[in-house]
């Protein structure tokens, strides 16, 4: 009998990429979602680099198709499935909760952002493309979107510091981050998604401030660094 964490997932994955059909648009927290309204604020990309969820979307679709038919009972897959069904679950009206309270979307998506980068812990070592690379390319862009929401939402509380304090700790935040689990799993595809992030919030402040822009360059030079020359010693090693 088909595995039932395998059809939840698949269910889960349709639900969360269909979930912007029915879901009015979300490009930001609305002026009148915060005390201080953050218009632009410094530790949000450039809009450009929102189009990965279309890449996002379509290889969770591909993974999930694939894990039904071939690896529905396999225990390695399932090992990844739950904290992954957690985070596809709490992702399926998180456009709709945004839309209503930048506080709720920002624990959300932190959830989201833990249940994914948990699943790419899990994930198996098999079947990298099917797996481990859609999934870490998801984590990824919720690990960078998850600060990018607290920035924006502690600034427009007006909490311990201003737009480009926030800006400095969520880049922080995401980086610190970002090379644990990319110590953890040695996942290439997970640490170039907060790369895309990082450039483009260099695109969108440039030399204004040029400081958030230093900090992201920073980031970038010490994901690459320490990914890159780690996923191409793995890649030497025999399995």
């Amino acid at each position: 009998m088909t595995n039932a964490k395998a059809i939840l997932t698949t269910i889960l994955t349709l639900t969360f990429v269909l979930s912007p059909i029915v879901t009015d648009p979300f490009s930001g927290f609305r002026a009148d979602q915060l005390p201080n309204p953050q218009i632009e604020p410094p530790v949000q990309p450039a809009g450009y680099a929102f189009t990965i969820w279309g890449l996002i979307y379509a290889w969770l679709v591909i993974s999930a198709g694939f894990g039904l038919w071939k690896r529905a009972d396999a225990d390695d897959w399932n090992r990844a499935r739950l904290p992954l069904i957690i985070s596809l679950a709490v992702g399926t009206p998180w456009l709709a909760v945004a839309n209503a309270s930048a506080v709720w979307a920002t624990i959300l998506i932190f959830v989201m952002a833990a249940g994914a980068i948990a699943a790419l812990i899990r994930s198996p070592m098999r079947d990298e493309w099917f797996f481990r690379v859609p999934v870490g390319i998801y984590a990824g862009w919720l690990t960078a979107a998850s600060f990018v929401s607290l920035g924006s939402t502690a600034a427009g509380y007006s909490l311990l510091t201003d737009q480009i304090g926030w800006a400095y700790l969520g880049i922080s935040g995401a980086l610190v981050i970002g090379l644990y689990v990319t110590y953890l799993t040695n996942t290439l595809a997970y640490a170039l998604t907060i790369v895309w992030a990082l450039v483009a919030i260099i695109v969108a402040n440039g030399a204004d401030p040029w400081t958030v822009s230093a900090l992201a360059a920073v980031g970038i030079v010490a994901l690459l660094a320490f990914a890159v020359p780690r996923k191409a010693v793995s890649a030497k090693v025999p399995s």
